[in-house]
Protein backbone atom coordinates (compact mmCIF):
# COMPACT_ATOMS: atom_id res chain seq x y z
CA UNK A 1 0.00 0.00 0.00
CA UNK A 2 1.73 2.96 -0.94
CA UNK A 3 1.70 6.28 0.82
CA UNK A 4 -0.91 9.20 0.11
CA UNK A 5 0.65 11.92 1.80
CA UNK A 6 1.08 13.48 5.41
CA UNK A 7 -0.18 14.94 7.72
CA UNK A 8 0.13 18.91 8.44
CA UNK A 9 0.42 18.43 11.86
CA UNK A 10 1.21 15.33 13.56
CA UNK A 11 -0.34 15.19 17.32
CA UNK A 12 1.40 12.04 18.86
CA UNK A 13 4.75 13.54 17.39
CA UNK A 14 5.70 14.16 21.03
CA UNK A 15 3.54 11.74 23.46
CA UNK A 16 6.31 9.64 25.06
CA UNK A 17 3.78 7.11 25.45
CA UNK A 18 3.85 6.62 21.54
CA UNK A 19 7.52 6.84 21.19
CA UNK A 20 7.96 4.13 23.88
CA UNK A 21 5.48 2.17 22.10
CA UNK A 22 6.74 2.30 18.26
CA UNK A 23 10.36 1.65 19.80
CA UNK A 24 9.31 -1.66 21.19
CA UNK A 25 7.47 -2.49 17.97
CA UNK A 26 10.47 -1.72 16.07
CA UNK A 27 12.81 -3.54 17.65
CA UNK A 28 10.80 -6.43 17.03
CA UNK A 29 10.57 -5.67 13.60
CA UNK A 30 6.51 -5.05 13.58
CA UNK A 31 5.24 -2.48 11.13
CA UNK A 32 2.60 -0.21 13.26
CA UNK A 33 -0.08 2.26 12.06
CA UNK A 34 -2.48 4.38 13.46
CA UNK A 35 -5.88 3.20 12.30
CA UNK A 36 -9.87 4.91 13.21
CA UNK A 37 -10.45 7.66 15.09
CA UNK A 38 -7.23 9.41 15.91
CA UNK A 39 -6.13 9.42 12.20
CA UNK A 40 -10.37 10.73 11.35
CA UNK A 41 -8.93 13.20 14.07
CA UNK A 42 -5.44 13.96 13.29
CA UNK A 43 -7.13 14.25 9.33
CA UNK A 44 -9.78 16.75 10.10
CA UNK A 45 -7.02 18.86 12.44
CA UNK A 46 -9.44 18.36 15.82
CA UNK A 47 -8.20 17.22 19.17
CA UNK A 48 -7.63 13.29 19.21
CA UNK A 49 -11.18 12.53 20.84
CA UNK A 50 -11.02 8.51 20.79
CA UNK A 51 -8.98 5.60 22.38
CA UNK A 52 -5.87 5.07 19.85
CA UNK A 53 -6.00 2.05 17.64
CA UNK A 54 -3.39 0.82 15.91
CA UNK A 55 -2.71 -2.05 13.26
CA UNK A 56 -0.01 -4.03 12.93
CA UNK A 57 1.66 -6.94 10.75
CA UNK A 58 2.33 -9.61 13.40
CA UNK A 59 0.27 -12.33 14.62
CA UNK A 60 -0.69 -10.70 18.17
CA UNK A 61 1.21 -13.59 20.13
CA UNK A 62 4.69 -11.82 18.89
CA UNK A 63 3.01 -8.84 19.82
CA UNK A 64 2.36 -9.46 22.80
CA UNK A 65 6.64 -11.05 23.52
CA UNK A 66 7.90 -8.17 21.88
CA UNK A 67 5.95 -5.58 24.38
CA UNK A 68 6.59 -7.93 27.36
CA UNK A 69 10.13 -7.68 26.65
CA UNK A 70 9.96 -3.85 26.36
CA UNK A 71 8.80 -4.00 30.01
CA UNK A 72 5.47 -2.75 29.17
CA UNK A 73 1.86 -4.58 30.68
CA UNK A 74 0.29 -6.17 27.85
CA UNK A 75 -3.49 -7.78 28.13
CA UNK A 76 -4.63 -10.27 25.68
CA UNK A 77 -8.08 -8.82 24.70
CA UNK A 78 -9.27 -10.79 21.83
CA UNK A 79 -6.50 -12.95 20.65
CA UNK A 80 -9.07 -14.88 18.29
CA UNK A 81 -8.81 -11.99 16.58
CA UNK A 82 -6.16 -10.74 16.50
CA UNK A 83 -6.11 -7.58 19.58
CA UNK A 84 -3.81 -7.12 22.63
CA UNK A 85 -4.06 -3.97 24.37
CA UNK A 86 -1.08 -2.40 25.50
CA UNK A 87 -1.18 -0.20 28.84
CA UNK A 88 1.32 2.67 29.44
CA UNK A 89 1.30 5.40 31.94
CA UNK A 90 -2.40 4.07 32.58
CA UNK A 91 -3.46 4.37 28.86
CA UNK A 92 -5.00 1.78 26.58
CA UNK A 93 -3.46 1.52 23.12
CA UNK A 94 -5.22 -1.52 21.22
CA UNK A 95 -2.98 -3.66 18.41
CA UNK A 96 -5.27 -5.70 16.51
CA UNK A 97 -3.02 -7.91 13.37
CA UNK A 98 -3.68 -7.32 10.00
CA UNK A 99 -6.87 -9.61 9.03
CA UNK A 100 -8.90 -10.99 6.00
CA UNK A 101 -11.88 -12.56 6.00
CA UNK A 102 -12.88 -16.17 5.54
CA UNK A 103 -16.27 -16.34 6.81
CA UNK A 104 -18.83 -13.78 7.58
CA UNK A 105 -22.38 -14.40 8.75
CA UNK A 106 -23.64 -10.92 9.36
CA UNK A 107 -22.97 -11.10 12.92
CA UNK A 108 -19.64 -12.96 13.33
CA UNK A 109 -16.33 -13.18 11.55
CA UNK A 110 -14.23 -16.29 11.10
CA UNK A 111 -10.49 -14.17 10.35
CA UNK A 112 -7.14 -14.98 9.45
CA UNK A 113 -4.32 -12.63 10.07
CA UNK A 114 -2.11 -11.44 7.40
CA UNK A 115 0.73 -9.16 6.52
CA UNK A 116 -1.24 -7.28 3.48
CA UNK A 117 -2.47 -4.03 4.59
CA UNK A 118 -4.40 -3.41 1.37
CA UNK A 119 -6.31 -6.65 2.24
CA UNK A 120 -6.70 -5.37 5.72
CA UNK A 121 -7.75 -1.98 4.70
CA UNK A 122 -10.44 -3.87 2.14
CA UNK A 123 -12.83 -5.35 4.80
CA UNK A 124 -13.39 -2.27 6.35
CA UNK A 125 -16.66 -0.36 6.27
CA UNK A 126 -16.10 2.94 5.37
CA UNK A 127 -13.70 4.67 3.44
CA UNK A 128 -12.53 7.45 5.98
CA UNK A 129 -11.71 4.06 8.28
CA UNK A 130 -9.52 2.90 6.10
CA UNK A 131 -6.99 5.54 6.70
CA UNK A 132 -3.43 4.69 8.24
CA UNK A 133 -0.68 6.86 9.18
CA UNK A 134 2.53 5.92 10.28
CA UNK A 135 4.43 7.55 13.42
CA UNK A 136 5.90 10.06 11.51
CA UNK A 137 2.39 11.24 10.02
CA UNK A 138 2.59 9.64 6.61
CA UNK A 139 -1.15 8.65 5.58
CA UNK A 140 -2.09 5.54 3.51
CA UNK A 141 -4.96 6.24 2.22
CA UNK A 142 -6.37 3.15 -0.91
CA UNK A 143 -9.61 4.25 -1.06
CA UNK A 144 -9.89 8.43 -0.88
CA UNK A 145 -11.36 8.44 2.63
CA UNK A 146 -9.43 11.44 3.04
CA UNK A 147 -11.30 13.34 0.46
CA UNK A 148 -15.00 11.99 1.57
CA UNK A 149 -13.90 13.00 5.42
CA UNK A 150 -13.21 16.51 3.59
CA UNK A 151 -16.58 16.42 2.26
CA UNK A 152 -18.69 14.99 4.93
CA UNK A 153 -19.49 12.04 2.93
CA UNK A 154 -20.05 8.48 4.04
CA UNK A 155 -19.10 6.20 2.17
CA UNK A 156 -19.02 2.30 2.18
CA UNK A 157 -15.45 0.51 0.45
CA UNK A 158 -16.82 -1.55 -2.54
CA UNK A 159 -20.46 -2.48 -2.84
CA UNK A 160 -22.55 -1.46 0.08
CA UNK A 161 -24.73 -4.66 0.30
CA UNK A 162 -21.75 -6.47 0.40
CA UNK A 163 -20.62 -4.56 2.80
CA UNK A 164 -23.60 -5.17 5.12
CA UNK A 165 -23.87 -8.90 4.33
CA UNK A 166 -20.66 -8.93 6.29
CA UNK A 167 -22.05 -7.06 9.30
CA UNK A 168 -25.17 -6.68 9.87
CA UNK A 169 -24.49 -4.10 12.30
CA UNK A 170 -22.66 -1.84 10.00
CA UNK A 171 -26.27 -0.50 8.42
CA UNK A 172 -26.44 1.50 12.47
CA UNK A 173 -22.96 2.59 11.41
CA UNK A 174 -23.66 4.06 8.47
CA UNK A 175 -26.34 5.82 10.10
CA UNK A 176 -23.82 6.82 13.44
CA UNK A 177 -21.00 8.15 11.08
CA UNK A 178 -23.34 9.98 9.44
CA UNK A 179 -23.94 11.88 12.33
CA UNK A 180 -20.57 12.77 13.36
CA UNK A 181 -19.01 13.34 10.49
CA UNK A 182 -21.78 13.69 7.49
CA UNK A 183 -23.80 16.64 5.99
CA UNK A 184 -26.60 15.83 3.58
CA UNK A 185 -27.17 14.17 1.24
CA UNK A 186 -26.50 10.70 2.22
CA UNK A 187 -24.44 8.72 -0.15
CA UNK A 188 -27.45 7.87 -2.18
CA UNK A 189 -25.86 3.96 -2.71
CA UNK A 190 -25.17 3.33 0.99
CA UNK A 191 -28.51 4.82 1.93
CA UNK A 192 -30.83 2.83 -0.24
CA UNK A 193 -28.77 -0.35 1.28
CA UNK A 194 -29.43 0.11 4.72
CA UNK A 195 -32.89 0.82 3.78
CA UNK A 196 -33.82 -2.14 1.58
CA UNK A 197 -31.78 -4.42 4.48
CA UNK A 198 -32.83 -2.85 7.60
CA UNK A 199 -35.00 -5.59 8.64
CA UNK A 200 -31.57 -8.11 8.69
CA UNK A 201 -31.35 -6.26 11.88
CA UNK A 202 -33.40 -8.18 13.75
CA UNK A 203 -30.45 -10.67 14.03
CA UNK A 204 -28.32 -8.78 15.95
CA UNK A 205 -27.98 -8.66 19.72
CA UNK A 206 -29.17 -5.41 22.09
CA UNK A 207 -25.87 -4.93 23.43
CA UNK A 208 -24.75 -4.18 20.07
CA UNK A 209 -27.64 -1.79 18.83
CA UNK A 210 -27.63 -0.05 22.35
CA UNK A 211 -24.08 1.01 21.43
CA UNK A 212 -24.33 2.44 18.30
CA UNK A 213 -27.83 3.90 18.95
CA UNK A 214 -25.92 5.95 22.05
CA UNK A 215 -22.94 6.98 20.13
CA UNK A 216 -25.02 7.97 17.44
CA UNK A 217 -27.10 10.32 19.91
CA UNK A 218 -24.26 11.64 21.12
CA UNK A 219 -23.30 13.38 18.16
CA UNK A 220 -23.23 17.15 18.16
CA UNK A 221 -26.88 17.61 15.71
CA UNK A 222 -28.11 14.01 15.20
CA UNK A 223 -31.88 14.80 14.59
CA UNK A 224 -31.62 15.01 10.97
CA UNK A 225 -30.01 11.37 11.05
CA UNK A 226 -32.57 10.03 13.98
CA UNK A 227 -35.49 11.39 11.49
CA UNK A 228 -33.60 9.50 7.88
CA UNK A 229 -33.15 6.49 10.25
CA UNK A 230 -36.98 6.34 10.70
CA UNK A 231 -37.59 6.96 7.24
CA UNK A 232 -35.75 4.13 6.34
CA UNK A 233 -37.05 1.76 8.76
CA UNK A 234 -34.04 1.43 10.62
CA UNK A 235 -35.89 1.81 14.09
CA UNK A 236 -38.31 -0.03 13.32
CA UNK A 237 -37.30 -3.24 15.10
CA UNK A 238 -35.52 -1.87 17.81
CA UNK A 239 -37.42 1.35 18.22
CA UNK A 240 -41.02 1.49 17.26
CA UNK A 241 -41.37 3.88 20.08
CA UNK A 242 -39.57 6.49 18.13
CA UNK A 243 -42.65 9.24 16.84
CA UNK A 244 -40.37 11.44 15.41
CA UNK A 245 -37.35 14.40 16.30
CA UNK A 246 -39.25 17.52 17.13
CA UNK A 247 -38.75 17.18 20.92
CA UNK A 248 -35.47 16.22 20.24
CA UNK A 249 -34.40 19.13 18.13
CA UNK A 250 -35.83 21.45 21.41
CA UNK A 251 -33.68 19.40 23.63
CA UNK A 252 -30.41 19.92 21.75
CA UNK A 253 -31.04 23.58 21.92
CA UNK A 254 -31.71 23.64 25.93
CA UNK A 255 -29.54 21.24 27.39
CA UNK A 256 -25.99 22.09 29.34
CA UNK A 257 -24.65 18.54 28.70
CA UNK A 258 -25.23 16.38 25.85
CA UNK A 259 -26.55 13.12 26.84
CA UNK A 260 -27.48 10.34 24.43
CA UNK A 261 -30.01 8.29 27.10
CA UNK A 262 -31.99 12.13 27.61
CA UNK A 263 -31.95 12.46 23.91
CA UNK A 264 -32.84 9.00 23.58
CA UNK A 265 -36.43 9.59 25.72
CA UNK A 266 -37.14 12.81 23.77
CA UNK A 267 -37.73 10.83 20.47
CA UNK A 268 -40.01 8.16 22.27
CA UNK A 269 -44.03 8.29 22.26
CA UNK A 270 -45.46 9.33 24.96
CA UNK A 271 -46.93 6.00 25.65
CA UNK A 272 -43.64 4.19 25.59
CA UNK A 273 -42.77 1.81 28.10
CA UNK A 274 -39.26 2.41 29.68
CA UNK A 275 -38.80 -1.40 31.20
CA UNK A 276 -39.25 -2.51 28.12
CA UNK A 277 -37.04 -0.52 26.08
CA UNK A 278 -34.64 -1.32 28.54
CA UNK A 279 -34.55 -4.74 27.97
CA UNK A 280 -35.09 -4.95 24.04
CA UNK A 281 -31.76 -2.35 24.26
CA UNK A 282 -29.71 -3.92 27.04
CA UNK A 283 -29.71 -1.10 29.12
CA UNK A 284 -28.13 -0.53 32.31
CA UNK A 285 -29.63 -0.50 35.60
CA UNK A 286 -29.21 3.32 36.05
CA UNK A 287 -29.54 3.89 32.08
CA UNK A 288 -33.27 2.15 32.64
CA UNK A 289 -33.76 3.71 35.72
CA UNK A 290 -33.36 7.08 34.20
CA UNK A 291 -35.21 6.84 31.09
CA UNK A 292 -38.53 5.40 33.39
CA UNK A 293 -38.09 8.99 35.79
CA UNK A 294 -38.07 10.75 32.31
CA UNK A 295 -40.64 8.67 30.71
CA UNK A 296 -43.54 9.11 33.83
CA UNK A 297 -46.26 10.91 33.61
CA UNK A 298 -45.54 12.87 37.14
CA UNK A 299 -44.42 14.62 39.14
CA UNK A 300 -45.34 17.04 36.44
CA UNK A 301 -42.26 19.74 36.20
CA UNK A 302 -44.03 23.02 37.45
CA UNK A 303 -41.34 25.82 36.32
CA UNK A 304 -43.83 28.85 36.53
CA UNK A 305 -43.92 28.39 40.28
CA UNK A 306 -40.37 29.88 40.87
CA UNK A 307 -37.40 28.75 42.84
CA UNK A 308 -39.66 27.39 45.97
CA UNK A 309 -41.26 25.10 43.16
CA UNK A 310 -37.79 24.66 41.70
CA UNK A 311 -36.23 23.06 45.30
CA UNK A 312 -39.32 20.88 46.26
CA UNK A 313 -38.58 18.80 42.83
CA UNK A 314 -35.22 18.97 43.07
CA UNK A 315 -35.51 17.41 46.61
CA UNK A 316 -37.83 14.94 45.27
CA UNK A 317 -36.14 14.06 42.03
CA UNK A 318 -32.62 14.38 43.07
CA UNK A 319 -30.86 17.00 40.65
CA UNK A 320 -29.70 15.53 38.10
CA UNK A 321 -32.92 13.59 37.31
CA UNK A 322 -34.80 16.80 38.20
CA UNK A 323 -32.47 18.57 34.88
CA UNK A 324 -33.41 15.83 32.75
CA UNK A 325 -36.95 16.35 33.30
CA UNK A 326 -36.81 20.16 32.88
CA UNK A 327 -35.07 19.78 29.66
CA UNK A 328 -37.32 17.44 28.43
CA UNK A 329 -40.62 19.86 29.32
CA UNK A 330 -40.11 21.71 26.44
CA UNK A 331 -43.62 23.13 25.94
CA UNK A 332 -43.87 23.93 29.82
CA UNK A 333 -43.84 28.06 30.63
CA UNK A 334 -41.57 29.55 33.00
CA UNK A 335 -37.56 30.64 33.38
CA UNK A 336 -36.10 26.81 32.55
CA UNK A 337 -32.70 28.43 32.43
CA UNK A 338 -32.61 29.89 35.94
CA UNK A 339 -34.02 26.17 37.30
CA UNK A 340 -31.76 24.20 35.49
CA UNK A 341 -29.08 26.15 36.79
CA UNK A 342 -30.27 25.90 39.83
CA UNK A 343 -30.80 22.05 39.79
CA UNK A 344 -26.76 21.98 38.70
CA UNK A 345 -25.84 24.07 41.74
CA UNK A 346 -28.36 23.63 45.17
CA UNK A 347 -27.53 20.29 46.98
CA UNK A 348 -31.31 19.81 48.64
CA UNK A 349 -30.41 19.41 52.85
CA UNK A 350 -31.51 16.60 54.86
CA UNK A 351 -34.51 16.68 56.83
CA UNK A 352 -33.53 17.20 60.74
CA UNK A 353 -35.61 14.97 61.94
CA UNK A 354 -36.20 11.28 61.90
CA UNK A 355 -38.15 8.34 63.37
CA UNK A 356 -36.15 8.04 66.46
CA UNK A 357 -37.34 11.71 67.41
CA UNK A 358 -40.55 10.08 67.49
CA UNK A 359 -39.33 7.05 69.65
CA UNK A 360 -38.22 9.62 72.34
CA UNK A 361 -41.62 11.45 71.79
CA UNK A 362 -42.88 8.54 73.64
CA UNK A 363 -44.15 6.44 70.10
CA UNK A 364 -43.82 3.02 69.62
CA UNK A 365 -42.06 1.47 66.45
CA UNK A 366 -44.79 0.89 63.70
CA UNK A 367 -46.62 2.53 60.38
CA UNK A 368 -47.47 5.52 62.52
CA UNK A 369 -44.00 6.80 62.86
CA UNK A 370 -43.06 6.96 59.95
CA UNK A 371 -46.49 8.72 58.62
CA UNK A 372 -45.63 11.46 61.28
CA UNK A 373 -41.94 12.03 59.93
CA UNK A 374 -43.55 12.18 56.45
CA UNK A 375 -46.13 14.81 57.63
CA UNK A 376 -43.21 17.17 59.19
CA UNK A 377 -41.15 16.30 55.72
CA UNK A 378 -44.13 17.77 53.72
CA UNK A 379 -44.28 21.28 56.01
CA UNK A 380 -40.71 21.20 55.75
CA UNK A 381 -40.98 21.45 52.22
CA UNK A 382 -43.80 23.34 51.92
CA UNK A 383 -41.77 25.95 53.69
CA UNK A 384 -39.24 25.69 51.44
CA UNK A 385 -36.21 24.14 53.63
CA UNK A 386 -35.53 26.88 56.30
CA UNK A 387 -36.89 25.51 59.32
CA UNK A 388 -34.21 24.23 61.24
CA UNK A 389 -34.09 21.21 63.66
CA UNK A 390 -35.54 22.86 66.70
CA UNK A 391 -38.50 23.78 64.21
CA UNK A 392 -38.86 20.43 62.92
CA UNK A 393 -38.67 18.86 66.56
CA UNK A 394 -41.45 21.55 67.75
CA UNK A 395 -43.71 20.67 64.67
CA UNK A 396 -43.28 16.65 65.34
CA UNK A 397 -44.10 17.03 68.89
CA UNK A 398 -47.23 18.92 67.59
CA UNK A 399 -47.85 16.28 65.69
CA UNK A 400 -47.70 13.25 68.34
CA UNK A 401 -49.98 15.77 70.29
CA UNK A 402 -52.49 16.06 67.68
CA UNK A 403 -52.76 12.48 67.01
CA UNK A 404 -52.96 11.33 70.90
Amino acid sequence: MKPSGRLETVPWADDTAVQTLFAALGRAGIAARFVGGWVRDAVRGVPLTNEPDLAVDKPPETVMLALKAAGLKVVPTGLKHGTVTAVIAGDPYELTTLRRDLETDGRHAVVAFTDDWLEDASRRDFTFNALYADLDGTIYDPFDGRADLAEAHVRFIGDPDQRIAEDRLRILRFFRFHAWYGRPPFDAAGFESCRSNAGSLRGLSGERVRKELLRLLQAPAPADTVGAMREAAILDHWLPECDGTARLRAVIEREDRPDPVRRLASILSGDADATVIGKRLRLSTQESLRLDVMLAADPVIDVAGGPKAWRAQIYALGGNLYADRLLLATDVPGDWRGALAMARAWTPPELPVSGGDALKLGLKPGPKVGALIEAVERWWIDGDFVTDRAGCLAELERLVRAAQ
